[in-house]
């Protein structure tokens, strides 16, 4: 049976797609776009190797995603979560909190347009 084999992609609407791309870009290093089209393409490589990636629905009552009011929060994968942490805080950008699983270490941030972004350095 064909189906789901890992997240493609995250597709939403935003106020100003190229000023958000770039924040993204700076804040998270996110590899550059092309000038008139704001999407960024992330490879999957060696780092992913016995990794793995999430599709999770949440009950429309969640209060996972606050402070934000998006339906959606988005998951970034991190390499180093207390390095990348640092230079958010650096950056003047909020730190929502933190969490040590057995599964990673989780941060989270609100982007400027009050998406709620979690960071995720897996085991």
């Amino acid at each position: 049976m064909a189906g789901m084999i890992g997240l493609g992609g995250v597709f939403f609407k935003a106020k100003d797609p190229q000023k958000l791309t770039a924040w993204y870009q700076t804040h998270l290093n996110l590899p550059p776009s092309e000038p008139d089209n704001p999407g960024l393409t992330l490879p999957l490589g060696d780092a992913d190797v016995g990794g793995y990636q999430v599709w999770s629905p949440f009950r429309e009552s969640t209060d996972y995603f606050q402070p934000s009011e998006s339906r959606y929060m988005i998951n970034f994968r991190v390499d180093d979560l207390a390095a990348l942490v640092e230079q958010l805080k650096r950056a003047g950008i909020e730190i929502l909190g933190f969490e040590d699983e057995p599964y990673g270490k989780f941060a989270w941030i609100v982007d400027p347009e009050g998406t709620k972004i979690e960071l995720w350095q897996p085991v």
